[in-house]
């Protein structure tokens, strides 16, 4: 390795791991930002935002203090296991709220990005995803439709 790639690749790591904690904070304050919002709502609104997505008000506040990317990876999961998330958003809008939901809560996030990073998620979710028998039947609903 000559002279020049080491500090080169040093200044690369650094400024990946700069880049990175630059994101984790915008993100934080984004999220601070949006449960400041919730907590300027009067009770009333929280009480009309958990009917109309028939939650109880403090399963609102917890999903809330999620933040606003908390269920990105679904949207993933449902290519890989070749789910039409739009199609289902549209068709059946409180089985994609539920599944939201899950995800949300989801304690297995890092197994999930691995598995979809990797290419094996449809042989693993069903390990550990808290939407594996509703994601099934969604794959066997696919699969009698053809």
């Amino acid at each position: 390795m000559s002279e020049q790639s080491g500090p080169r690749e040093e200044y690369e790591s650094l400024s990946s791991v700069l880049g990175a904690v630059a994101q984790w904070i915008e993100r934080y304050c984004y999220a601070r930002g949006l449960r400041n919002e919730m907590m300027a709502c009067s009770p009333e609104d929280v009480a009309r935002i958990s009917r109309e997505l028939r939650i109880h008000p403090n399963e609102l506040a917890a999903l809330g203090k999620k933040g606003p990317n908390a269920a990105d990876l679904l949207q993933k999961l449902l290519v890989a296991l070749g789910v039409d998330a739009a199609g289902l958003a549209h068709d059946d809008p409180l089985v994609m709220r539920d599944l939201q939901r899950l995800c949300i809560k989801c304690g297995h996030k890092r197994q999930c990005a691995l598995d979809l990073d990797v290419g094996v998620m449809p042989e693993n979710f069903r390990d550990y995803c808290p939407n594996a028998f509703t994601l099934d039947a969604l794959i066997k609903g696919k699969q009698q439709q053809r």
